[in-house]
């Protein structure tokens, strides 16, 4: 018998979306070859990466990238919509070899966006796999919208975060789904103690602000620094900016979520535990591939049943 069409959904998440790599190559060790790869914001990315075959040179630089090298893709312009212009992350995908059309690879490939004007979901099927990532990873008040055949779009996590519904519309029989914001939502502020793990900023989110600052007053980065030496700072009783942004995005993508996997469910859903990992830490890398690998993992006997 021939194997069923096999469909692999990847969510939204920013930093945690470094997961889906591990995601992937558990999968493969294990047999299990995606023919349909859907994603959405970094899960677009790391979706481009395994279709385009530039999957492990995403690995090496995930897990070799240090503060320094991630901060340099934070390219600040913010008379764009946003306070990264995002050049630079497509500057690295074109390095990385992911720049074909979409309709060049062998594998079915779509990212999820969202209008900007009308709020509905886009699917990009076709044409550059550069401008359909980075519409898929405009996330709201960090990376700036991008304009696509008269649209401005952003990420995709604002209307459909774990694109099930787009692999079952391209023929996927069988659809494992990653949801990377299942464990962030219900955990509270603790007044008594230091802010936890995910809400700490790390450097990558100071000096993003300390640029930020600097455009703002025209200052360079270490006058900046200078002006507001911690920008990120809050009170022990209140949250703090990227506290309030990030869970802001993770309750809503987690409602979504929950909706629209209660109407269009996979057949296995993956969970990765990456609580640990804040909006911008990607040089947590080797973290969350490592939590990738393991959930899979533990799905194991439940995929090998449909396979």
């Amino acid at each position: 018998m021939a194997h069923p069409k096999i469909g692999l959904a990847l969510g939204s998440g920013s930093a945690r979306g470094l997961s889906h790599i591990g995601v992937l190559d558990a999968l493969l060790e294990a047999g299990i070859e995606p023919d349909v790869v859907c994603g959405t914001s970094i899960g677009a990315l790391v979706g481009a990466a395994y279709v385009a075959g530039k999957l492990p040179a995403l690995r090496d630089w995930a897990e070799s990238a240090t503060w320094r090298q991630v901060v340099r893709l934070m390219d600040v312009r913010l008379s764009r919509g946003g306070l990264i212009d995002g050049k630079q992350i497509v500057a690295l995908l074109r390095r990385l070899g992911i720049d074909a059309p979409i309709e060049s690879y062998d594998k079915h490939f779509a990212a999820v966006a969202t209008d900007l004007s009308s709020g509905r979901e886009v699917w990009l099927q076709k044409g550059s796999i550069l401008e359909a990532v980075r519409a898929s990873i405009a996330i709201p008040g960090i990376v700036s919208p991008a304009q696509l055949d008269g649209k401005w779009l952003v990420d995709g996590g604002l209307s459909n975060p774990v694109p099930v519904s787009l692999c079952r519309a391209l023929g996927a029989e069988i659809i494992i789904a990653v949801n990377l914001n299942g464990d962030l939502v219900g955990r509270r502020f603790d007044k008594a103690r230091a802010m936890p793990p995910a809400a700490a900023p790390s450097r990558i989110s100071t000096e993003l602000f300390r640029r930020v600052l600097g455009k703002g007053l025209g200052a360079r980065p270490d006058e900046a620094a200078e002006i507001v030496p911690d920008p990120l700072a809050r009170i022990p009783s209140a949250p703090g900016y990227l506290d309030v942004l990030a869970n802001s995005l993770n309750i809503m993508q987690d409602h979504i979520t929950r909706t629209r996997l209660a109407g269009e469910p996979p057949h296995v859903l993956l969970v990765p535990r990456l609580g640990s990992i804040g909006l911008l830490e990607f040089t947590k890398a080797r973290e969350a591939i490592a939590e990738g690998r393991h959930c899979v993992q533990h799905a194991l006997p439940a995929l090998k049943r449909y396979m």
